[in-house]
């Protein structure tokens, strides 16, 4: 019998939205309450001053579950996981949308591997709106770098992974924004070369924990005494195909299943 996890990607941004204490966003799929509720132990009716959002790219349920040893770094910096449903069809831009509109496919416009400029309102709208600063920081061309432009926020597109974390670490530090967001997609790049149990894309999956629990604890001495969260939020799965190679966007389980972890340390 196949399994479909409850909680689903299209809850995220109204959780980021009520979290920060910001209103918008009045069409997006409700909040999780599990997560408002794990803030609140912490942090009481304090909104969030700062979140990070490091979305790694393809990491399914199965991975977690198979390599569980692999994403340690990701479980020891976190408070709560939470396995949550992407939408179909199960690839970035369609899945990253809905993540950041809170919208299903048909509602946000996005339903094949495209990427077009989202006109909907998003997190990153809500976030302006309300007088707060957004980044994103990804690598150039890569859907998170294209679909959300065209806002009054600020970007770095780079040309490696490595150069992503670099500059998130050192916009972290600098602490001028109030949303950040880093993409990988190292993992889903090296996945669909030599699939996802391959030791190359396990490689990829060790340094996106790595790079996670890296930024968290930097999160965590320069918003020392501030509320604040950091969430590890890939945005779809992924499934061995024939001749060694790895794909993703169909309706499986595999590729639908995902896990997102929430730090409010």
């Amino acid at each position: 019998m196949e399994i479909r996890n409850q909680f689903r990607i299209t809850q995220t941004a109204a959780t980021i939205r009520d979290l920060m204490g910001i209103g918008g966003l009045e069409k997006a799929d409700a909040a999780n309450e599990a997560v408002r509720e794990k803030a609140k132990l912490i942090y009481g009716d304090q909104p969030l001053q700062r979140v990070l959002m490091y979305n790694p790219d393809a990491i399914a349920l199965w991975v977690y579950q198979k390599y569980t040893e692999r994403m340690i770094p990701v479980i020891r910096r976190s408070d709560m996981a939470l396995p949550v449903q992407s939408v179909m069809p199960s690839v970035t831009p369609v899945c990253f949308a809905s993540m950041y509109s809170g919208l299903v496919p048909e509602e946000h416009g996005i339903r094949a591997y495209v990427k077009p400029v989202l006109k909907c309102e998003t997190l990153f709208d809500a976030v302006i709106a309300a007088g707060k600063k957004p980044i994103i920081i990804s690598t150039a061309g890569d859907s998170i770098s294209e679909i959300f432009k065209e806002r009054n926020m600020d970007y770095i597109f780079c040309a490696t992974p490595d150069e992503v974390n670099e500059n998130a670490l050192r916009i972290l530090q600098e602490d001028q924004y109030d949303l950040i967001t880093v993409y990988n997609g190292n993992f889903d790049e090296q996945m669909h070369r030599t699939g996802p149990n391959s030791p190359e894309a396990l490689a990829m999956l060790d340094h996106n924990a790595a790079a996670y629990e890296t930024l968290v604890t930097a999160a965590g001495k320069v918003w020392k005494g501030i509320p604040h969260m950091c969430a590890f939020l890939p945005d779809h799965g992924c499934h061995d195909i024939d001749g060694g190679l790895g794909s993703h966007g169909l309706d499986m389980e595999e590729d639908m299943n995902i896990i997102h972890f929430y730090s409010f340390e």
